[in-house]
């Protein structure tokens, strides 16, 4: 494992926990889109290569935050749209699927 795909897997990880112990009825979607475009935007600020180290990862990590926001944005909201960009591969079968990207 790189040491990109470490860091970033610390960072996935630690983020997902934030995200999951967020009360999910308490998310705003206006604040969801802008954290959304600057995501979209340090991603597509990184090098080719350096995204190649952690895509896979990355495809498990915003899958399955595009699978915990399906139900209640629904698949052709902006925000599912523009974390699907940042997917190379399949998406995980579910928001609990912790096995992708290994």
């Amino acid at each position: 494992m790189g040491a990109y795909q470490k860091v970033y897997e610390f960072a996935a990880s630690a983020g997902a926990l934030e995200g999951y112990v967020y009360p999910k009825e308490r998310v705003d979607p206006r604040s969801l889109l802008r954290w959304v475009d600057q995501l979209v935007a340090r991603y597509e600020g990184l090098p080719a290569e350096v995204r190649q180290e952690f895509q896979a990862l990355c495809d498990g990590t915003l899958g399955r935050a595009i699978q915990s926001l399906r139900p209640s944005l629904g698949e052709d909201d902006e925000v599912i749209q523009k974390l699907k960009k940042m997917v190379m591969g399949k998406l995980p079968l579910s928001y609990n699927d912790f096995g992708h990207g290994r």
